[in-house]
């Protein structure tokens, strides 16, 4: 567990798991995962409104699909929380904000029913995915780090999640709205 120095300070020690615990990097691993839970929860009421505004049923259904993956995601956070000993507590992610707020200036800057307006939302849910696919990796080599094993198979699932739906975005995209975004 860990040692408490002459000036009060803890050191990180390994448990007998040999887990990193009350260490400051454990913590701010725990901090990270509470901003991506924040992430993930408000990311799955915006791929409602961005399913709401596609025009391709095709796009449409793809954000249907990210949206139960999305919930996916919260529940696995919520068992890395429970693997960690943590309470699963949201800490607001000033990325994902901006990130969902310029999915909402696509939506009111371009015309409904327009392949326009359908270019432009992948745009922003691909700036979103990247977001997750960079703070998933991250997090996966910090529990590895530490020596949590079976957190860090649960955030690869989800980082490999996320690769996978930022390819199906880009094959909709290349497939036929782009091209189609660009003839209007």
């Amino acid at each position: 567990m860990a040692t408490t120095t002459k000036t009060g300070a803890k050191t990180a020690t390994k448990s007998k798991t040999g887990k990193m615990e009350n260490s400051e990097f454990h913590e701010f691993f725990v901090d990270e995962l509470k901003d991506i839970y924040w992430a993930e929860k408000h990311l799955s009421k915006a791929l409602q409104k961005m399913k709401k505004a596609a025009t391709s049923p095709e796009l449409a259904a793809a954000f249907e699909k990210h949206t139960k993956e999305t919930n996916n995601h919260i529940a696995t956070l919520e068992q890395v929380f429970q693997l960690l000993d943590e309470k699963a507590q949201a800490k607001k992610c000033d990325a994902m904000e901006g990130l969902l707020k310029e999915a909402e200036s696509v939506i009111e800057d371009t015309d409904a029913d327009t392949m326009i307006r359908d270019a432009g939302l992948i745009l922003a849910a691909q700036k979103v995915e990247h977001y997750e696919i960079a703070t998933y990796g991250t997090l996966v080599v910090f529990a590895q780090n530490m020596g949590h094993n079976d957190v860090a198979e649960l955030l690869q699932f989800t980082l490999d999640n996320e690769k996978a739906t930022d390819v199906a975005l880009t094959e909709i995209a290349v497939s036929s709205i782009n091209e189609q975004a660009a003839a209007e």
